[in-house]
C-alpha cells in the first residue's frame, strides 16, 4: 500500500472533462470511490467526504472508465463501481437505496424515506442527498421534489438536469 505524507494512506485523484465539466473521482488505495464531483477542485471533492487533501495524490482512476461509458451512453458501469462513504447510518441507509435506483427512474424524497421505513424522514432523506460526498455513484439526482421539481443539488440544477435527461434518453 503506498502512503501520503504523515503516514496516512494515498488516495489516487483523476478529473475528466465530461459534457457537465469537470469530473473529479478521489479513490482509496484499493480503487474504491471515496468522493466524486463535478469540479476540477480536487480539495472541494475530497472536503465533502472528510479526506484531508494531502492524503489525495494524482493518479488514475479504477471507476474512469465507468465514468467515460456513461457519458457515450451505458450507465450499467456505475452502479458496479466499489463506493465507501462515510456517513451517519441513515445517510448511508440513503446512499446504498439510491444505488438501487435504476438510470433513467426517479424517486422523490418522500418515496424513498418511505422505502426506508422512515415515511416522515423525507427532510431527513433530501439532507442526506445534499451531503451524500460520491456523485453519479450513488445517483443523489435520482431523487426528485414530491411535484417532480428539480429541488437541490450540490453540482447545480443545470447539472441534475442534463444527468436526468441523459439517463431518460438510454432508456427510449
Amino acid at each position: 500500500m503506498s502512503t501520503g505524507t504523515a503516514g496516512t494512506a494515498a488516495m489516487r485523484s483523476q478529473t475528466l472533462d465530461t459534457p457537465d465539466g469537470p469530473f473529479t473521482i478521489v479513490e482509496s488505495a484499493d480503487g474504491d470511490v471515496m468522493a466524486s464531483g463535478w469540479s476540477a477542485d480536487i480539495r472541494a471533492v475530497s472536503a465533502r467526504a472528510g479526506i484531508p487533501p494531502e492524503s489525495v495524490i494524482a493518479g488514475e482512476s479504477h471507476s474512469a472508465p465507468a465514468v467515460r461509458s456513461f457519458y457515450e451512453g451505458d450507465a450499467s458501469g456505475i452502479a458496479a463501481v466499489s463506493v465507501r462513504s462515510k456517513g451517519t447510518d441513515f445517510q448511508e441507509k440513503v446512499w446504498e437505496y439510491l444505488r438501487s435506483i435504476p438510470a433513467g427512474e426517479v424517486r422523490t424524497y418522500s418515496e424513498v424515506a418511505a422505502a426506508l421505513g422512515r415515511p416522515r424522514a423525507f427532510r431527513a432523506v433530501a439532507q442526506a442527498c445534499g451531503r451524500n460526498p460520491a456523485g453519479l455513484f450513488v445517483p443523489c439526482h435520482r431523487v426528485v421534489a414530491a411535484d417532480d421539481a428539480l429541488a437541490g443539488f450540490a453540482w447545480g440544477i443545470n447539472v441534475k438536469k442534463k444527468l436526468l435527461a441523459r439517463e431518460a434518453a438510454l432508456i427510449r
